[in-house]
């Protein structure tokens, strides 16, 4: 292996990266448009829990793939997923963007979480395969700071277009930038040393456009087609008011069909499906419904909750009984399986599965950060702002990225637990020092410190539990394996928003038991000033509860790397790794 990337390696790697952070922003673009989505799938304003799949599909999508598309990342190759990963994120978008109903619009955000997730593991194990160990710590820690800097920058993507557009523009928007970067990822890969030109094949290229329009057609049915008396026919069912039983739909299916017999039958097909056939046969598709259902029945498990009374729903008890059966399930065809999805001693060694419970517990303490922060500023210094409470929420991350290629860095010459545990010293500090904030606390400058050292913290941990991980498994499961870390990271979110708010609320509730009666705070008014500076300060209360606790959980993240990385060669020399195959 050479001592790191050419220009066309570090083309591709800046591309996919990028594409990480952009997929990452539509994880949480639908926080504003949400209200306008849901008038668009029929739903009124007040049918706000029925309207919770649009979020929660792509979530589901996001995660319950991730293991499957990181496997498959290592037997098909990093660039073939990371563009199959765009594409299907724009198909996703198209979907969206055409949705007439609530269904349709939950399939549409189910590919797109697909699609955006299968970009985090193919992109973490291209840094794996193009540098040494020594040197993977900064592009690892880059790529990790693009995707929290996407995740908060997302609502604030949606508030621009929604300023000059509709809802359907984010998503359109989506659909372009997803084209754009594969088209850039394929461009790259096509000025990688080695490779073999291949053409287009045209007619391939061609069904798929227009597979493309007849979908957006019968999906949208523009009103200025549709109310054309001759123009308007194709889009009339032949019975009945199923718009898929029409003459579009049907031609829509004939394009589908030939497009995919295409790709079959073709020379040099626009996509190999026989070649993703024989790899999806090596990838343990049993297995891998099997973890998709426990990671799917985790998520809604705590997804549905109610933190006002509980971590998790009483539907959700029933969701992790579903899950523990799956998990036992996936156990079993884990040692039947001749090819499993996981491969057997590769996640043996004690910093491998220690990174992933180490990233569970840093995910718990970073959602504290990015949900939290921007509602203490919205009840005390910004309440009628959501860019002012953003911007509070920016100074920590700001220093993020900084100090992810510090700790990257680091991790060169000091072990990744050492590294990773000072990174959550600070964070931990960071939080504790929230933890006594006040009413009037964000107005004064010293505030930034603890936002600042709270996202040089998160920066420092991200390099080097990647990077730990890497160093001990084979190149050949580098996929799958940051799969996992990812899912560990996104299941300690989930758990953690959901306890810690539990804990946060029992806390506001405890306080506003001790507050005396509206009337007796206002003269005998039912409300005034003073009592809704009450119910501030209970509010405040509640989220200091939230912050000590995020604190706890980056403790727990130190003392766990300190124990569980060590020993990780993240400083090694040169190592060799193969790079057959993986471009």
């Amino acid at each position: 292996m050479t001592s790191g990337p050419g220009v066309a390696e570090r083309w591709l790697l800046g591309v996919a990266a990028i594409a990480v952070a952009f997929a990452a922003a539509d994880t949480y673009v639908v926080v504003l448009a949400l209200p306008d989505m849901m008038r668009g799938a029929g739903l009124s304003i007040d049918e706000l829990q029925r309207a919770a799949p649009i979020v929660s599909g792509f979530l589901l999508g996001y995660v319950a793939m991730l293991p499957l598309i990181g496997r498959i990342a290592d037997l098909r190759g990093r660039l073939p997923v990371l563009v199959a990963s765009l594409v299907i994120f724009a198909f996703g978008s198209l979907v969206t963007a055409a949705a007439y109903d609530l269904p349709s619009m939950v399939v549409g955000r189910f590919f797109q979480g697909v699609g955006g997730g299968g970009l985090v593991p193919a992109t973490l194990a291209l840094v794996a395969d193009l540098y040494p160990p020594h040197r993977r710590g900064v592009p690892l820690g880059i790529v990790g700071a693009v995707q929290e800097i996407g995740s908060v920058l997302g609502p604030l993507l949606g508030a621009a277009v929604l300023a000059v557009a509709d809802w359907q523009a984010i998503f359109w928007l989506n659909l372009a930038v997803g084209l754009v970067l594969a088209a850039a990822l394929v461009a790259g890969r096509r000025r990688t040393p080695g490779r073999v030109r291949r053409g287009t094949d045209p007619v391939g290229l061609a069904l798929l456009g227009i597979a493309l329009v007849l979908l957006w057609l019968v999906m949208a049915q523009p009103p200025s087609l549709t109310r054309e008396v001759t123009l308007g026919l194709p889009f009339v069912p032949f019975t009945g008011d199923n718009r898929w039983w029409s003459p579009l739909g049907v031609a829509l299916a004939v394009a589908a069909v030939g497009l995919v017999v295409r790709c079959l039958t073709a020379r040099r097909p626009l996509v190999d499906l026989r070649a993703w056939g024989r790899v999806a046969g090596q990838a343990d598709l049993g297995g891998a419904l099997l973890l998709a259902i426990v990671l799917g029945g985790v998520i809604l498990a705590f997804a549905t909750a109610d933190p006002e009374v509980q971590v998790f729903s009483d539907a959700g008890l029933l969701y992790l009984a579903v899950s523990a059966v799956a998990l036992l399930g996936f156990l079993a065809q884990q040692r039947r399986s001749a090819e499993p999805l996981v491969p057997r001693a590769s996640l043996v060694e004690r910093p491998a599965w220690g990174a992933m419970l180490v990233s569970f517990f840093v995910g718990a303490a970073l959602i504290a950060a990015l949900v939290d922060i921007p509602v203490f500023a919205r009840i005390t210094v910004a309440p009628d702002s959501q860019l002012e409470a953003a911007l509070v929420l920016l100074r920590l991350l700001v220093a993020l990225p900084i100090g992810a290629i510090l700790g990257g860095y680091a991790s060169r010459v000091a072990p990744a637990g050492v590294v990773t545990a000072a990174g959550m010293v600070l964070t931990c500090c960071g939080f504790g020092w929230m933890s006594t904030w006040g009413p009037t606390s964000l107005d004064e400058a010293v505030a930034t410190v603890p936002l600042v050292l709270t996202g040089l913290g998160f920066g420092l941990a991200l390099a080097p539990v990647n990077a730990a991980l890497l160093a001990v498994t084979p190149a050949a499961v580098h996929g799958v394996a940051s799969a996992l870390l990812v899912v560990a990271r996104m299941v300690g979110m989930l758990v953690g928003i959901s306890a810690l708010t539990t804990i946060g609320l029992r806390r506001y509730y405890a306080v506003e038991e001790t507050l005396p009666s509206p009337r007796d705070l206002c003269d005998g008014a039912s409300r005034c000033q003073a009592y809704t500076d009450a119910l501030r300060g209970a509010g405040i209360a509640q989220l200091e509860a939230i912050f000590l606790g995020a604190a706890v959980c980056a403790a727990v993240a130190g003392v766990l790397a300190l124990v569980l990385l060590r020993g990780a060669p993240t400083r090694a020399s040169d190592a060799p790794r193969p790079l057959g195959g993986v471009l």
